[in-house]
C-alpha cells in the first residue's frame, strides 16, 4: 500500500490489491491504450486527464468504466483489467475508486463527449506532468506514477 498527499493535500493510499477499501466504489478511473498511445481525454475545466467517473445507480464499476471510456473519448474498450483500488480522505467527503487498465479496440467519432472535448493521444506521460498546467489535478498525484509502473511490470 502506498499512502501520500494529492494536489489539494487530501490524503491518498492507494492499493493493487483487490477492492481494500470498498466493495462498492462509487467512482472510477481508466487508464487507456490505443494503437501504442496513451488514451486521454480533455477535461473543459480540468485539463488533461485519462477518463473516469460516478458510478451509477445500478451500475458495476466495470460497466461505469466501459461507459466513462465510450462517453469521454469515444473508445470502444477490447480488454479491461482491474488494476487497484485508491482512497481519498477528502476535506468533504471521502472517495474510493477502481482503477482500470483498459486497451482500445477503436475510437468512435461522436457528436458529444460529454464535459470533455474528446479523445487526446499521446506517445508518452511526461514525467513533471505535476507542474505542468496542462494537465488534470487527478494526474497530478502519486496515482499516475505507480499505475504506470504497474502497467510496465504486468501488461
Amino acid at each position: 500500500m502506498y499512502t501520500f498527499r494529492d494536489y489539494y493535500n487530501n490524503e491518498i493510499k492507494l492499493s493493487f490489491d483487490y477492492l481494500p477499501f470498498s466493495k462498492n466504489p462509487k467512482h472510477v478511473w481508466i487508464v487507456c491504450k490505443y494503437r501504442g498511445q496513451w488514451l486521454l481525454t480533455k477535461h473543459k475545466d480540468r485539463g488533461l486527464e485519462f477518463p473516469g467517473g460516478k458510478v451509477e445507480e445500478g451500475e458495476t464499476p466495470e460497466e461505469a468504466a466501459i461507459r466513462e471510456v465510450k462517453e469521454e473519448t469515444g473508445g470502444l474498450v477490447k480488454n479491461m483489467n482491474y488494476m487497484g483500488q485508491y482512497f481519498v480522505s477528502g476535506k468533504k467527503e471521502d472517495v474510493v475508486k477502481n482503477v482500470y487498465y483498459a486497451s482500445i479496440q477503436a475510437l468512435e467519432k461522436q457528436d458529444t463527449y460529454y464535459e470533455t472535448d474528446g479523445p487526446i493521444l499521446l506517445e508518452t506521460i511526461p514525467l513533471n506532468v505535476k507542474y505542468q498546467n496542462c494537465y488534470s489535478f487527478i494526474m497530478k498525484d502519486d496515482v499516475l506514477e505507480h499505475c504506470i509502473q504497474y502497467i510496465h511490470q504486468h501488461y
